[in-house]
């Protein structure tokens, strides 16, 4: 599909979706804030910012109350932010903006808590990454990569953030294909992007919202996507149809800490939902090369379970699981 038709597509789903809903009834809840903190654990300008400030300004021009205001609480590959979030009150003023690398971290030995800490509230987006490169590499596409690395393993340089889902990306491929490379490690996306950028590491995975303007430059390679199909920049073919047997994307949902009560939690999912769903948003979204989900606490609990028993085997499998179960 192309990317202007995707646009199109998503922002008419988002408009019927949102014609459809009943008008957010979201008083009911004592919430003793005026201005709620969304944590992000990574610095500004990475992806997972750049999402929730679109989502926080969509809550906020909605009126509602309390407001919603993005805090960058960074370091610890976005443990320290969770850490923060797990031990704030439970009154609805500290919301946590997570995706699975709260998953990869307690695999990887680095926290001993994961999403079973905190309260799903909702599932907001999911971000299909692209293989970018330095441009100084000699690879034109993902099969002169893996040829590459499985000549040379453990010397091309990948940089992702140690445990996280950047770590990940670079471990599925490393189980999909055999080959192995020496792991960088860098604070969030932006850090990566930068390090890329400069040439001091040869592969990052990224996304557009990160690097789309380095994409369309230039200034970076890109080598595959880990989309379905091919998506937002319609001449970059897939991982698939490189030989390469992985769909992977950022899943980012909302959290709240444990304890919260059922009726913040309501208020919060439909506050975010309706933001979620505005087309407006969903176009913003796209534009980010990042997909509307909008899913609430109902499909949001069971998609975790799913999700950690899945990764939890694919660390296991590529023997960076340090747990004792």
């Amino acid at each position: 599909m192309k990317f202007q038709s995707l646009v199109a597509a998503a922002v008419s789903a988002m408009a019927l979706v949102a014609a459809m809903m009943p008008a957010a009834a979201t008083a009911a809840a004592d919430i003793p804030c005026n201005t709620a903190r969304l944590i992000v654990p990574w610095k500004a300008g990475g992806a997972t910012d750049v999402i929730y400030r679109i989502m926080a300004n969509a809550v906020n021009e909605s009126g509602g109350k309390p407001g919603l205001q993005v805090v960058n609480v960074s370091g610890q590959g976005g443990n320290k932010g969770a850490k923060e979030a797990r031990e704030s009150k439970n009154d609805g003023c500290t919301l946590f903006a997570i995706h699975q690398s709260a998953m990869s971290s307690y695999f990887t030995g680095r926290v001993d808590f994961s999403f079973e800490a905190f309260e799903p509230v909702a599932n907001m987006t999911r971000t299909p990454g692209f293989m970018g490169a330095a441009v100084k590499t000699p690879w034109k596409d993902l099969k002169e990569l893996i040829a590459d690395a499985r000549k040379r393993p453990g010397q091309i340089l990948a940089g992702g953030t140690l445990g996280s889902t950047s770590q990940f990306f670079f471990l599925l491929i490393e189980d999909a294909t055999g080959v192995q490379f020496k792991h960088v490690p860098y604070e969030g996306d932006a850090d990566r992007m930068t390090a890329l950028l400069a040439g001091n590491i040869d592969l990052a995975e990224t996304n557009l919202t990160a690097a789309g303007s380095h994409m369309k430059a230039g200034t970076m390679k890109v080598l595959g996507f880990s989309g379905p199909e091919r998506t937002f920049l319609k001449d970059v073919p897939t991982f698939k149809e490189q030989g390469i047997d992985m769909n992977y994307g950022v899943e980012r949902g909302i959290v709240l800490p444990k304890g919260t009560s059922p009726e913040v939690i309501k208020h919060w999912e439909t506050a975010l939902l309706k933001a979620c769903k505005d087309p407006k948003v969903a176009e913003a979204l796209i534009n980010k090369g990042t997909i509307a989900i909008c899913e609430g606490s109902a499909q949001y609990g069971p998609y975790i379970k799913a999700t950690f028993d899945k990764w939890k085997a694919i660390a296991k499998k590529v023997g960076v699981y340090k747990r004792t179960d």
